[in-house]
Order: C-alpha cells, then sequence, then structure tokens
C-alpha cells in the first residue's frame, strides 16, 4: 500500500447494555453536527415487528426520522434507497439489523455521500464494519461492491444475547477463518511479486487470535460478546487498511462462495460456510487443523458436514467448483491437486 494512501476508520465503537436507545447521544458526543439533521432508518419487515418499541425510540430519538422498510438486499434496493436519500436531502442513515440490512443501508449511505451509523442485531459476520456490501445482481448472483466503512458502530449487548445463537456462532467462524485467508494472502504477494500491508495483517491477527485464544467461551456472556464485536469490528478495519478483502477471505471463503452459488439449498450461514472451509484450507497449507477444530467444538461449533447436509459427493463438488467462483484470486488451491481420495479422508477426519 503507498504510504500516503487515506483510510477511513469510524469514529466511535460502542458496546454496552442498552447501547441502541443511546444510540443518537453516543454518536453526537464524537460528531455533534447530526444534531437536527434529517435522517432515515432502516431495516426489514421482521426486525421492525420484532422490535417495534426499540425501533421507535431509536427514530424518535433521531429527530423524528423516517422508518424505511427495506426489502431484499439487492443493487437495484440499494440504489433506490440512495434515491431517496438524495432527493429527500437526508443527512444520515441508520442501518439497524443483520448483514442483508446492513450491507444495504452500507452502499445506500455511500452512493448518497450520507452519515452512515450501523447498529447490528447480530454479530453473524464481519461486514458490520467492512468498506465493502454484498448485494445480489441478477438472479442469485452476488457481488461484492466497495463503499465506504460505517462513520459509527453501535453494538447493544442485549440485543446480540436475544439474538439466535447461530447468528453469534456464524461470527465467530467468520473470525476464525482469518486464519486460512491470511496465509492466502501472503501466498497471493508471493506469487505477484508484491509485499502486503503489515498493519492490515497484525490487526487481522489480532482478530483471530482474540477468538481464537479467549478463555471465555460463554458465547452468551457480556464479555464474550464485546470480545467478539471488537474482533468483527477489527476484521472490517484489516480490509480498509488493506483496500482489499484479502486480510479477511481466502480459499475457505472460495468455499463458502460454492456452497451459496451452487447449493443455496443447504442453508448454511455465511460464518459457519467459512468455518467448514477452513478445516480442509488447513489440511491444503499444510497445518494442524486439530487445533482449530477444537477450538470450533469448544464454542458449539459442529464441524460435521453432514450435519448441515453436505454429503461425500456435495463436498467434493464444492472444492472442485470453489476456485472458479473468484477467477483470478490466488489462493493455495492454485497450487493444489484435489482428487476424490483425499478429499473424502479430510471430510472423514472432519466427521469424527
Amino acid at each position: 500500500m503507498n504510504q500516503h494512501t487515506r483510510f477511513n476508520l469510524p469514529l466511535c465503537l460502542s458496546v454496552e447494555e442498552d447501547a441502541f436507545l443511546h444510540a443518537e447521544e453516543i454518536v453526537a458526543d464524537y460528531l455533534p453536527e447530526i444534531k437536527g439533521k434529517k435522517t432515515l432508518v432502516i431495516s426489514e419487515k421482521f426486525l421492525i415487528d420484532m422490535y417495534a418499541a426499540k425501533i421507535e425510540e431509536i427514530r424518535k430519538d433521531f429527530y423524528d426520522a423516517e422508518l424505511y422498510e427495506m426489502g431484499n438486499a439487492t443493487y437495484d434496493e440499494a440504489t433506490a434507497i440512495a434515491k431517496k436519500i438524495m432527493v429527500d436531502d437526508i443527512k444520515i442513515v441508520v442501518g439497524i439489523g443483520g448483514g442483508r440490512v446492513l450491507d444495504t443501508a452500507k452502499y445506500a449511505a455511500f452512493i448518497s455521500k450520507a452519515i452512515y451509523i450501523c447498529l447490528p442485531t447480530t454479530l453473524s459476520n464481519d461486514s458490520l464494519a467492512s468498506p465493502f456490501s454484498v448485494l445480489t445482481t441478477e438472479g442469485m448472483n452476488r457481488k461484492t461492491l466497495a463503499c465506504k466503512i460505517p462513520t459509527a458502530i453501535i453494538v447493544d449487548t442485549e440485543m446480540i444475547l436475544n439474538a439466535p445463537i447461530g447468528q453469534t456462532l456464524s461470527g465467530i467462524g467468520d473470525t476464525l477463518a482469518k486464519y486460512t485467508a491470511l496465509y492466502d494472502w501472503r501466498l497471493a504477494a508471493d506469487a505477484a511479486g508484491t509485499h502486503i500491508d503489515d498493519f492490515a495483517d497484525a490487526i487481522a491477527n489480532m482478530s483471530f487470535d482474540s477468538v481464537f485464544h479467549c478463555d471465555e467461551k460463554n458465547i452468551k456472556s457480556k464479555a464474550f460478546i464485546r470480545i467478539l464485536s471488537r474482533a468483527l469490528v477489527m476484521g472490517g478495519l484489516a480490509m480498509e487498511i488493506a483496500d482489499s478483502s484479502r486480510p479477511c477471505s481466502g480459499s475457505e471463503h472460495l468455499f463458502c462462495h460454492a456452497i451459496e452459488e451452487y447449493y443455496s439449498e443447504l442453508k448454511i450461514s455465511h460464518g459457519i460456510g467459512v468455518a467448514l472451509g477452513s478445516i480442509a484450507a488447513c489440511i491444503f497449507q499444510g497445518r494442524d487443523e486439530t487445533k482449530m477444530m477444537e477450538v470450533m467444538k469448544a464454542y458449539g461449533i459442529d464441524h460435521n458436514p453432514m450435519t448441515y447436509g453436505i454429503t461425500k459427493d456435495i463436498f467434493y463438488d464444492l472444492w472442485m467448483r470453489a476456485a472458479g467462483t473468484r477467477p483470478g484470486r490466488v489462493t493455495i488451491l492454485n497450487s493444489t491437486k484435489l482428487d476424490r481420495a483425499w478429499l473424502d479422508q479430510i471430510y472423514d477426519r472432519m466427521c469424527s
């Protein structure tokens, strides 16, 4: 990275109990110019219904903001919201929800140059703080689009503790996957004769270490919610500094992309998909996968592919398709000769 390259960082990260009810006050402490500015709160129907009172209070706190119920997390939806923001002269966008809502709101705010405040209701992956949005384009096709990191991230520990456990396990999986992603990033840099950004590498490693070596394995504790929140935000910052998703996305993500593109009926969350992919990726990279599986098990992540409906045939097909999901992305798969017997053996090891 050129030493003169500029990157954005959030003005604040607040992780506390009932933080959503004080979100405006928290952000205004760092950014007083937001006071009284026209605001749009974006969420989706089931969350608006589930958290009606809380969302209404947030809406009122943000200067009687308009509440926008979004549909699907598509490029067309994001650009339609951006058009509304610009036409209505809205200055602040508040996204309340999981990855679908946050990616849509983040991209809409980026296009319209509005201040974006992120209020996650789950900690399912590191996209909440990343400079990218993953949106559906045509049919089942999804595209990763560059945008801007949030101005503020407010994590309400009560909301996260009330979220489905599977969402938190997904966030853990996405964080653990940095182990193989960073290895692949270095491989790609060596192949291109370039250097990786040392600072981005260090922050992504810190994100991984904070969860991998964490003594607190109770995912329902507020202490762990703070650790995971910061780990996911660090992942986003690493991508922002590197100006690339590479610190957090390698061969394990290609495996997950293959699930999303060819076996979407399996309904495996992104974080669990990359966690499963990281076990095989460890083996491809010549590293011991047993400790990774032990840590996953300690958190409650089932690393048996069959649990998610991935048979041996599907597992083989996923890895054979993985590299093709992102042509040009150099990972360990470029130098790995995959065959059925070896993949069957890896599958059996994951089932143990």
